[in-house]
């Protein structure tokens, strides 16, 4: 196993830092692996925003939840899907923007964006650096946007936080590689290997909390997706000019 699929499979969430900054060198080796993501016919539709400042962090950090931990890293980079850009050339070219008017562009903006964040986490991790993505980003995006001043055409996805880790966190488990990894067609017989993995998910969330709490895996999504927990996306998206035809 060479050092890449190291990183890539040591991989846990942190949300714990030390007051250690991230270098320039550091944020700017990040950076140059997001730009080498691949992208929709090289659209390269993402842009990170990048926010050190305190007073700043402390919002965000309630704006995604009370999550802390933005607040206590020394950096969180906001990822979002952007077709501005492809605003601007099309303007150059005398052409008109309409990828905005199909789902597809959420579709390609988000898809982009999720490779991309793929690349920061792994060079991140391979720096020493512990990060922990933050979906809660689309729980109030609108006080995001206007914070963060993003115009239209641009919608925030997910931020990152990065810093030092103060503990290094445990490694979760993960679903078994046969209800991942299908060969020649999809696997349905699936309820087997979901209720092996959430026996060894509440053992590993017992042991984690002290025998504090035991939910398993199915029970954390089925108390995640039996609502639509970030009603506020559609609205955010129909103000920033992004339509569902």
């Amino acid at each position: 196993m060479n050092e890449v699929i190291k990183t890539l499979t040591n991989h846990r969430s942190i949300r714990s830092y030390t007051n250690e900054p991230v270098t320039d060198e550091q944020l700017d080796a990040i950076i140059q692996a997001v730009q080498a993501a691949p992208s929709s016919i090289n659209g390269q539709q993402v842009t990170v925003i990048c926010v050190k400042d305190p007073a700043k962090k402390k919002k965000i950090a309630e704006l995604v939840g009370n999550q802390l931990w933005v607040d206590q890293a020394p950096v969180f980079l906001l990822f979002c899907a952007d077709f501005y850009r492809a605003k601007i050339a099309a303007e150059l070219n005398g052409e008109e923007l309409v990828i905005t008017d199909s789902i597809e562009s959420v579709i390609v903006g988000a898809s982009d964006v999720g490779i991309a964040m793929g690349n920061a986490i792994a060079a991140a991790e391979s720096m020493g650096l512990g990060i922990v993505p933050i979906g809660g980003a689309r729980r109030n995006p609108q006080e995001l946007i206007e914070l963060l001043d993003i115009p239209e055409y641009v919608f925030p996805v997910a931020g990152l936080v990065v810093g030092h880790p103060a503990d290094p966190s445990a490694l979760k488990p993960r679903l078994p590689r046969e209800a991942v990894y299908h060969q020649e067609k999809y696997n349905r017989d699936l309820r087997g290997l979901i209720e092996q993995y959430d026996e060894q998910m509440s053992k590993y969330m017992s042991e984690r909390t002290g025998g504090q709490e035991t939910r398993n895996w199915s029970q954390t999504v089925s108390a995640f997706y039996k609502q639509i927990y970030y009603p506020k996306v559609r609205p955010m998206l129909d103000r920033q000019g992004f339509k569902y035809e």
